[in-house]
């Protein structure tokens, strides 16, 4: 039985609710086909969300681990192709914090490719009819930097790792000004994604 470590955000920017949050709440319980899904929740604080995912790493011991943010103005579920060694954050996150050009880990290399299977991810999306499609820019705000801090972090270990960013959820875009999707799909298609990692292994 193979584990995954999925972690979502708080809520951040003025928003009381974060998607990313609310869907790994919802897959808690869901089961997988040879696969055990774990939950953490991350603060969306400049350094505080890499070392919340790495103890939560290090209690439990995964096989993978995705990390999912919101894109606000995406409509796809989108896997993340490369994270970037740089921080320059758009607003302050949660405690305040707005680094400017700095790089997310001095001296490291300029950017980290993910390891998980995000094509698979991407067409198993797709055969559900789940809009998803590869992404290759994480932004430079705190979801690149836990992106590239994780795989800094796992740079040299057989876990492997990547990040997800999600379209806001439909109740944060009922002006009909930003694409949305509801929960529910959004919950299934990472639930599929995270299955069609599993299944890439076999």
């Amino acid at each position: 039985m193979k584990k995954i470590l999925i972690t979502g955000f708080e809520p951040f920017g003025g928003e009381t609710i974060n998607p990313a949050l609310e869907a790994i709440k919802q897959l808690e319980t869901r089961k997988l086909n040879g696969g055990e899904i774990i939950t953490c929740s991350v603060p969306v604080v400049y350094k505080k969300s890499i070392d919340t995912v790495i103890a939560a790493i290090e209690k439990y011991q995964p096989d993978y681990v995705i990390t999912v943010g919101q894109a606000g103005g995406r409509a796809a579920i989108t896997p993340e192709r490369i994270a970037i060694n740089i921080d320059d954050f758009r607003i302050p996150d949660n405690e305040g914090n707005q680094v400017v050009d700095v790089p997310v880990v001095d001296g490291a290399p300029a950017a980290y490719f993910s390891t998980l299977p995000i094509k698979a991810m991407v067409k198993a999306m797709h055969e559900k009819s789940i809009p998803a499609q590869v992404s290759d820019s994480a932004g430079t705000y705190v979801c690149n930097h836990l992106f590239y801090g994780m795989q800094h972090y796992l740079k040299d270990s057989q876990i492997k790792s990547g990040f997800m960013h999600i379209p806001f959820m439909t109740e944060q875009a009922i002006d009909g000004k930003q694409p949305s999707l509801p929960l529910d799909f959004i919950v299934e298609g990472l639930a599929t994604a995270m299955q069609a990692i599993i299944d890439e292994k076999k």
